[in-house]
């Protein structure tokens, strides 16, 4: 059987034919095409999100292909259209956005994802995220290197809030939330969680849980975003929203950038209401070279690396080996999402 392995530039092609060979052997052609991804940023290609490379090399490298495992590859209804022998698609990531489910299921294209590859490092990032905003460690780190003792930083006015006996406040608590929160209570934080599609009891195990947006923004002075962006959540937190929040609150957001409102953000941070806020994901990435991002103040900004560790890597790659073979083998896929 014939294999592709189409990786990018961390789940490299090779990491994912070693995870291969570990699972299914080394009695299957698998072939490797890597794409431009992170050194070329994701986008829009044809009707799919977040993809990498363009629809005619892949379609090149399907040619003869059964089996399909990547992370940004573009599988648009071209590319499906264009890949007869193509059977399942495996997307080395939590969300196959990058895949035309609808097409994959017109042509009898399985897909299967890879949850909680990254969940640990990002929980890990947003807690540092949140702590390098609150604190100002970027601030301060470039004052030292330019050759400044910025003691004033030690001055009442000037230090960040700290964490323990805060309200933390958790807008979703799947995977990453769950982390965060588990982490923010070891550190003395109060968390208080809003997500209405989990469990109560679920949240009540990790935090308090608060039934109303509203007030989990009104008592909050810290609020962490790790919900899905979907067509309700995008413009979650508005200017209406930010409004709700005390004087001299932080925001952390490593889920998805169209969550938030970002020019309300700038306008509350220039207004000095918000005390920081720490983004690895926006709008558009990257930033435009006129965005008020890059001149808002407090603002740690990232290049949306919150899930990037090597080990996640190598969890992507195994994840996505171990759905082969249970395909190969006949079995029920563990992740199957079309």
């Amino acid at each position: 059987m014939r294999i592709l392995a189409a990786g990018d530039h961390f789940v490299a092609p090779d990491l994912i034919t070693r995870e291969l060979a570990a699972e299914i052997g080394a009695g299957h052609h698998v072939e490797e095409l890597r794409l431009p991804w992170p050194l070329t940023p994701f986008g829009r290609v044809a009707e799919v999100d977040e993809a990498s490379g363009d629809e005619e090399a892949v379609l090149t490298a399907l040619r003869g292909v059964r089996v399909c495992v990547t992370q940004m590859a573009p599988v648009t209804r071209k590319v499906l259209a264009g890949a007869p022998d193509l059977r399942l698609v495996v997307v080395g990531r939590g969300g196959p956005v990058n895949v035309n489910l609808e097409a994959a299921r017109e042509h009898g294209v399985q897909v299967c994802n890879t949850p909680g590859r990254n969940a640990a490092a990002t929980a890990e990032y947003t807690v540092g995220l949140m702590i390098a905003a609150m604190r100002r460690i970027p601030e301060t780190s470039a004052a030292l290197a330019a050759g400044r003792w910025a003691g004033e930083f030690y001055q009442y006015d000037n230090c960040g809030p700290g964490l323990d006996g805060a309200a933390v406040g958790l807008i979703g608590c799947g995977a990453v939330g769950s982390r965060v929160a588990r982490a923010l209570g070891g550190l003395g934080a109060r968390v208080r969680v809003y997500d209405p599609y989990a469990d109560q009891r679920a949240l009540r195990e990790v935090g308090e849980p608060v039934a109303d947006l509203d007030a989990l923004l009104r008592g909050s002075d810290v609020v962490s975003l790790h919900a899905r962006l979907t067509p309700e959540t995008r413009g979650l937190l508005g200017a209406r929203e930010l409004a709700l929040l005390p004087d001299g609150a932080v925001v952390v957001n490593c889920a998805r950038g169209a969550l938030l409102d970002e020019d309300a953000l700038c306008d509350a941070l220039e207004s000095g209401r918000l005390a920081a806020a720490g983004l690895d994901v926006f709008a558009v990435e990257p930033p435009r070279p006129d965005s008020r991002l890059r001149t808002a103040p407090r603002l740690v900004m990232t290049p949306h690396l919150a899930g990037a560790n090597t080990s996640v890597a190598h969890n992507a790659a195994r994840i996505a080996a171990a759905e082969v073979g249970r395909f190969l083998r006949g079995e029920p896929l563990a992740h199957r999402v079309a």
